[in-house]
């Protein structure tokens, strides 16, 4: 036979590739497999570097965050509480320089008083603090009432009497109800 016609030595007549042939094409692929499965590994190493990083700097933002809000808050609350204290400061003034006075007489204290209570209700105003006083015939209401007595009147059930003390809102928030007596049912 000639040199042309023979088959190759590591192919059989049928032109299918030998035993060697297929174990090194498939450790090729194995390879390729195992590369392409490593760079992958790589990538998704890198991903999770980079998230974990994202995770951290977004937890010491938060952290950051939460700790000027609560600075925040404490600086409010002092400054708030500075601010009230230093409206009524006037009033005590008032008073002091009130008393200081020997000889007033009783239309000189009168006054006094009557000024420093005004100078009491403006600095209370500025600050938010807001007198609950229902008048006689309001009808009662127990977010901003306390209702001391019930009382026979000449007026609807459950409405306000008499005011024995008056209450006081802050911020729209009550501080103290009024004391009132109420209308019985008749």
């Amino acid at each position: 036979m000639s040199d042309n016609t023979q088959p190759e030595q590591n192919q059989d007549l049928t032109g299918e590739a030998s035993p060697e042939e297929l174990e090194a094409a498939q450790a090729a692929n194995e390879a390729d497999v195992l590369s392409a499965a490593q760079a992958e590994v790589a990538v998704l190493q890198a991903k999770n570097t980079e998230l974990a990083d994202s995770f951290l700097r977004a937890k010491a933002e938060t952290d950051n965050a939460r700790r000027r809000a609560d600075e925040e808050v404490a600086k409010a609350r002092k400054f708030a509480l500075e601010s009230f204290a230093e409206s009524l400061l006037p009033v005590a003034d008032s008073l002091e320089a009130g008393l200081a006075i020997q000889d007033a007489t009783v239309e000189q204290v009168r006054e006094g008083a009557e000024a420093t209570l005004k100078q009491l209700k403006s600095a209370l105003e500025r600050n938010r603090v807001v007198a609950i006083d229902p008048a006689a015939g309001a009808k009662f209401d127990p977010a901003q009432h306390q209702a001391i007595s019930m009382v026979p009147a000449d007026q609807e059930a459950n409405t306000v009497v008499s005011v024995l003390q008056k209450g006081y809102l802050i911020a729209e928030r009550v501080l103290r109800p009024a004391l009132v007596t109420v209308a019985a049912a008749k």
